[in-house]
């Protein structure tokens, strides 16, 4: 079949035309992600019971939720915040690639199912399921620079004329609205007005729901009717209400002297906002910023430019001071990495490229291998389309591997050709197929232990197999492809193009390199022979080898994927404990002030009120998001996250006071965890209250900070936020004419907000709130002085049978897997990995935790690192049996497998060694570059040990046919083995977006690959030379007659 290409050439290089047309086809229409589809899924169910405390939420309204929920199928785990506002926030988490269509509608059903347990003004609010969406593509800002328009207008303009067109561009997922105020009927009430007219808060509320309400008010004259009128009239009249003042004119109370009261005369009414409790500014000008979000699959680019192109057709139509910004984009991130991957892999080819006709010395010879190199690694696209795959980082990082690896095959069939000229072949089609009858089957035999070692990490669940599924399969579908080419195009440009040389070279530097490769090979040789008389010697030494790999790789630290600097960070603001808005405000304005003076930072993002770990509505909380300059613009180390964080930190403790600030990197993955670092849930499994799971969570803290192992750790769990218990004398307000019940609602009413039905306009529906003028409870004393309306039509203060008393509690009682908990979030000290930090955490939890009865479940990034390290091992195992089988099904043995797969540990020494030379982890890139390792080191062997075969069947002698073999194949393992370093050169020394990965893999595969070729050449041949005669001692080789069998290893 080979020789059919051999003679007919233009029917190769259709066949080769045709994969790059299809690839450039596929390379067009694949979508364009960061990462592939690796993050779990969460469904988040959000509820409220107004003016409890965190404790009355947890209890009433969250833990029945849960209580259903949790089990529900695919959910990895669960967690919920309940805040003193009455907020209740659940979130499921799904493995990954469960469909979230199937989740939601699962909680949908139990949610349905706990409702009836819950209160009735729960109910009333509603309960919402959605589907969470964390892979954020961009952020787009709307501000006035002027200050002409606050945060409540921004917010909803954007809400009411942005989001609905933004939504239908394609790709677009969901879009929210940080910090937004939707409008709202606020219906401020003078609580000493209501009481001097004895108006309860029921009737107010009666009042606002009976007048405020559409109507289906029927017809005048529709049939049937007696005399049939020749014209039907529909009724209408006005229902729901439209403005403002209309809620003002609302009638409360008619009086029987014909006089009535009004809302306008207990309170005002105004378009306000919903809530109050948190604000937005972009450099500290108001901002409404919109965070888009896009679906599963989507181009990133693509719904980048839809987004920005949308946003400039609508600016023509924005109010006057009105502007727009994309403020972060995370596709400058991916667009930076992409292309720096594509400039690594320009010169990845470049340095292959320059090793090839090094070794060839002439250029129709290296056309061969440069024109495979092309052929493969676009075809592959092509392949990836077929299979739903991306361009992302992952498969991209993959193929820059795969430089060295396509060209490998190429440069076996050309060296070949040329070696049947140097014997004196002189016809160029016959010399190409005497070469492709001996490395024929090498090929396939390299190509299929190069595909296979990667096909049992493509089958692993969960978030392992997805990274390990795009990257390994990449390369083994290059590899597939570079194999095709290798049999039908590389030989017949072969035959068509080689042709023998007259003569020496006249090149002084060829003549040189020639020369001394010569001399390299005969000394190689005698070393062989010396190796083979000392075989025992030899195997000792790979002994120790052996167990050095084992010891090092334990000893090794471990990682998850490492830190990126990802073009923006974000630092937490935690005041004291019950601070209020507008002090959180001006510390973070100061704050977002120091931070702009960086000279590498672009713009700030700040959102005040808002704990961003846990996503909740907190007046002493803040946080600010700082978007950096291109990294084009920061070169420097301390330009870089890590030494932009460490110099604005410093500048911060110096200016900042009363506040605490804590800054952290982005997630490595996006949507996986809220910070870098790790996230850890102490959880109290014995339930022994708050004040103590506080107490056990600060003793945590310290225990970890104490440790050189732990850069940072940190909860913003506090107990100490200031209270007051109402103590009410039940029986004296009874007595007093005052219904309890009546009480419950005034207070509510006065003090916490109560929605009372809605109102339309601009095509949003919006909520009815009523609630006390802001001067009847701005300080405790308010509290007393405020009035309920007794049963025998008169008020009595709250002071008359309640007594205030001052007091503390938390502001939020979250809780994971259904127990209370604190999160605590930090990091590694510099110097330490992310493994050793999680190993010095799980002893802190056995001398701290365990004793005292409190759990600890980890969540995140470091959940996905553990299932990730779990699953390492037997993916390393599978690869390795895979490979055995394989060799074992070509070569009808058992044995020879081994002579190839004990060069794997030397592989593995070399990779291990890189890594700690440059002090780095032993993360998830590392262990995808080890599992290459495994199939590059079989390939080396592979070249060596099947000429050795074919040279012992001839009937040479075990130490001659292991000599010679290496002899003869040391040209191309060199070749292919400086091709492949020289190659995954520019990832070792990346920079700029996305080095890190990039780092980890090319370290990994280019100290194994230097290993692998050196120590491979001086001991594969004496593996062979002593298994083989293992197997002739005990007649294990079937392929030799008995009496070719040797008495010793080294007799020759």
């Amino acid at each position: 079949m080979i020789n059919f290409f051999i003679h007919r050439p233009i029917f190769a290089c259709s066949i080769a035309l045709l994969m790059l047309l299809v690839g450039t086809v596929s390379i067009l229409t694949l979508p364009i992600s960061q990462y592939p589809d690796i993050v779990p899924g969460t469904v988040q169910v959000t509820s409220s019971y107004p003016g409890a405390n965190a404790e009355t939420t947890a209890r009433v309204i969250t833990q029945p939720l849960e209580q259903q929920i949790n089990g529900v199928e695919g959910m990895i785990y669960l967690s919920s915040n309940s805040t003193t506002n009455g907020a209740s926030t659940i979130t499921v988490t799904f493995d990954v690639g469960y469909d979230l269509n199937i989740a939601s509608v699962d909680v949908q059903n139990r949610v349905q199912t706990a409702e009836a347990q819950l209160p009735t003004e729960t109910q009333q609010a509603g309960i919402t399921v959605l589907k969470e969406s964390a892979d954020i593509t961009l952020i787009v800002s709307l501000s006035a620079p002027d200050g002409g328009y606050d945060n409540t207008f921004l917010g909803n303009y954007a809400q009411i004329n942005l989001m609905d067109p933004l939504s239908r561009v394609d790709g677009v997922g969901s879009i929210t609205i940080f910090g937004l105020q939707n409008y709202s009927i606020r219906i401020w009430l003078e609580p000493e007005k209501l009481a001097a007219l004895g108006i309860t808060i029921d009737e107010v509320k009666t009042a606002i729901q009976n007048q405020n309400k559409d109507i289906a008010a029927g017809n005048i004259g529709q049939p049937p009717v007696p005399d049939s009128p020749s014209i039907q009239y529909q009724l209408s009249t006005l229902g729901q209400l439209q403005s403002a003042e209309q809620f003002g004119d609302i009638v409360v109370r008619a009086n029987n002297d014909g006089s009535v009261v009004r809302i306008d005369d207990i309170g005002r009414t105004e378009l306000g906002a919903q809530n109050y409790t948190t604000s937005t500014t972009l450099n500290q000008k108001p901002t409404a910023t919109m965070a888009i979000y896009q679906l599963p699959g989507a181009n990133a680019l693509q719904v980048a430019e839809g987004i920005k192109s949308s946003m400039a057709q609508m600016a023509k139509n924005f109010p006057e001071g009105v502007e727009w910004e994309v403020t972060f984009n995370i596709n400058e991130f991916v667009k930076e990495s992409l292309i720096e991957l594509v400039v690594t892999l320009l010169e990845a080819i470049l340095l292959v490229v320059a090793v090839v006709f090094i070794f060839l010395q002439n250029w129709r010879v290296t056309l061969i291998p440069i024109i495979a190199i092309p052929v493969s690694l676009i075809a592959t696209f092509a392949v990836l389309a077929g299979f739903g795959f991306s361009i992302n980082l992952l498969t991209l990082l993959g193929l820059v591997l795969a430089v060295g690896l396509v060209v490998d095959d190429a440069i076996v069939v050309v060296e070949n050709v040329e070696r049947q000229f140097e014997a004196g072949e002189k016809d160029a089609k016959r010399a190409a197929e005497k070469a492709m009858k001996e490395v024929a089957g090498p090929i396939i035999a390299t190509s299929l232990v190069l595909m296979a070692v990667f096909v049992p990490a493509a089958f692993m669940p969960g978030i392992t197999g997805k990274l390990y599924n795009q990257f390994s399969l990449t390369i083994a579908f290059s590899v597939g492809l570079s194999a095709i080419n290798s049999l039908t195009l590389s030989p017949a440009l072969a035959g068509s193009l080689l042709k023998p040389r007259e003569g020496e070279t006249k090149f002084f530097l060829y003549r040189w390199f020639n020369r001394g490769f010569e001399s390299l090979t005969n000394g190689y040789g005698n070393l062989m022979h010396v190796f083979a008389r000392a075989w025992w010697v030899v195997m000792l030494v790979f002994g120790g080898l052996f167990f050095l790999t084992v010891y090092l790789t334990m000893e090794r630290p471990t990682g998850f994927v490492p830190e990126e600097d990802q073009g923006w960070y974000f630092t937490i603001f935690e005041l004291p404990p019950g601070a209020s808005l507008s002090r959180t405000e001006a510390v973070v304005n100061k704050a977002t002030e120091v931070i702009l003076q960086n000279p590498s930072v672009q713009s700030v993002i700040q959102v005040n009120g808002v704990d961003f770990l846990e996503s909740i509505n907190v007046s002493n909380f803040g946080f600010a998001i700082a978007i950096l300059k291109p990294w084009s613009e920061r070169t420097t180390p301390e330009q870089q996250v890590p030494g932009i964080i460490d110099v604005i930190k410093a500048d911060l403790d110096k200016q900042i006071e009363g506040a605490v600030s804590v800054s952290f990197n982005a997630p490595p993955i996006p949507g996986l965890g809220t910070t870098g670092g790790f996230q850890y849930q102490i959880e109290d499994i014995n339930s022994k209250g708050p004040q103590a799971l506080y107490d056990i969570t600060q003793e945590f803290v310290a225990k970890a900070m104490e440790s050189p192992v732990i850069g940072k750790a940190f909860s913003d769990f506090e107990m100490d936020y200031p209270e007051l218990f109402m103590d009410i004398d039940r029986a004296q307000a009874e007595v007093l004419g005052v219904d309890v019940g009546s009480l419950f609602t005034t207070i509510q009413a006065y003090l916490s907000s109560i929605y009372i039905n809605n109102y339309n306009k601009y095509g949003q529906v919006y909520q009815v709130n009523i609630m006390a003028e802001g001067s009847a409870r701005s300080e405790p004393e308010d509290l007393a002085r405020l009035r309920v309306t007794s049963s025998g039509g008169g008020s009595v203060p709250f002071g008359e049978f309640m007594d205030i008393s001052y007091t503390t509690g938390p502001v939020n009682i979250p809780r994971y897997n259904l127990y209370t908990s604190t999160q605590i979030i930090g990091g590694p000290a510099p110097g330490y990995s992310g493994g050793q930090a999680i190993q010095e955490l799980i002893k802190i939890e056995k001398s701290v935790l365990q004793p005292a009865g409190f759990g600890g479940e980890w969540t995140g990034l470091v959940y996905q690192q553990l299932i990730a390290g779990s699953y390492a091992p037997l993916i390393f195992i599978l690869g390795l049996m895979t490979i055995f089988l394989i060799l074992s099904a070509l070569y009808e043995s058992w044995a020879m497998p081994l002579m190839i797969l004990l060069s794997v540990p030397l592989a593995v020494l070399g990779a291990i060694i890189a890594l700690g030379i440059r002090s780095m982890p032993l993360d998830i890139y590392g262990q995808i570059g080890l599992l290459m390792l495994i199939g590059l080191a079989a390939k080396n062997a592979i070249l060596i040990v099947e000429f050795a075969r074919e040279l012992r069947i001839q009937g040479r002698s075990i130490v001659e046919s292991a000599v010679e073999a290496a002899r003869l194949r040391i040209r191309p393992i060199l070749m292919t083995a400086f091709a492949f370093i020289l190659g995954v050169m520019p990832l070792v020394f990346a920079s700029g977006a996305g080095a890190g990965a990039r780092h980890s893999i090319g370290t990994t595969v280019f100290g194994g690959m230097i290993a692998s070729t050196f120590l491979s050449l001086l001991l594969v041949p004496i593996f062979y030379v002593v298994i083989q005669w293992v197997r002739e001692r005990f007649n294990m080789a079937k392929e030799l007659r008995p009496s070719d069998a040797e008495a010793d290893p080294a007799e020759s």
